[in-house]
């Protein structure tokens, strides 16, 4: 697990996880704050081990579906926990200071839930070192998160700043090389030359990166792909470039 430094966690309702991988995920995290589990009979083998016997609750599956909205697939887990604590950028900043070569992942205005949570899966998979999000701009931690990411969150540090732009300029500080993805740069992101300490930044579909996010690049790249393409989805999008980046 990804060590996050404590800090204390606003009053907030409880987030409620669901799902097997992302729930099991969660449970063998330390850093995570457990209130109790609620889970189907045939489920309470295999997650005995991993929590206090008082937080365990035994219950019918549609105990589960009252709690959670329609299109919610449990598959007979439902945790109440805290959110995770975010890390700083200065955090980020450290975790890097000793490697030769890594990379952060950084969002501008990526707003579905969905999309996040399967880029965080990706991230983890391509040793994404951290995830940079604007807080005003970006959801909170949620079960449908959590469900996409399939417990990756857990792996992975992520950063909420009030202001993007001067994250960026403070990355730049530290010397990473900021890499803009843009559809209509001249450059694709095979060419780039790997190594180094990488941020790369994805903007929302549709509108991409904001202008003044744009203009602190250091380089804009595009994916090479077949013309009659306009877009991917951005968190396929980001698997690709993340793969790239990685190598």
């Amino acid at each position: 697990m990804q060590k996050r430094n404590k800090r204390p966690t606003p009053n907030k309702a409880p987030l409620i996880i669901y799902g097997r991988h992302a729930v099991i995920a969660a449970l063998k995290n330390p850093e995570r704050r457990i209130s109790r589990l609620l889970c189907t009979a045939e489920n309470a083998p295999e997650i005995r081990n991993l929590i206090n016997p008082a937080q365990l609750n035994i219950v019918e599956k549609k105990e589960i579906d009252r709690l959670l909205p329609p299109e919610a697939v449990h598959q007979g887990f439902a945790l109440y926990c805290q959110e995770l604590p975010a890390v700083s950028l200065e955090e980020v900043i450290e975790r890097a200071a000793g490697k030769e070569n890594c990379h952060i992942l950084i969002l501008d205005q990526v707003t579905d839930p969905q999309n996040i949570g399967a880029i965080i899966r990706s991230a983890v998979a391509f040793n994404t070192l951290a995830l940079i999000l604007q807080d005003k701009n970006s959801p909170a931690e949620s079960g449908a998160l959590d469900k996409a990411a399939a417990g990756m969150i857990e792996h992975l540090p992520i950063c909420r700043v009030t202001n993007l732009s001067r994250a960026v300029e403070q990355l730049k500080k530290a010397g990473f090389w900021i890499i803009g993805m843009d559809g209509y740069a001249q450059m694709s992101v095979d060419r780039l030359r790997k190594g180094g300490k990488n941020a790369v930044i994805m903007g929302s579909e549709g509108k991409g990166m904001r202008r003044l996010i744009e203009e602190n690049c250091d380089i804009t790249v595009k994916l090479p792909m077949n013309e009659n393409v306009e877009s991917l989805n951005v968190s396929v999008a980001a698997a690709i470039v993340l793969y790239e980046i990685n190598k």
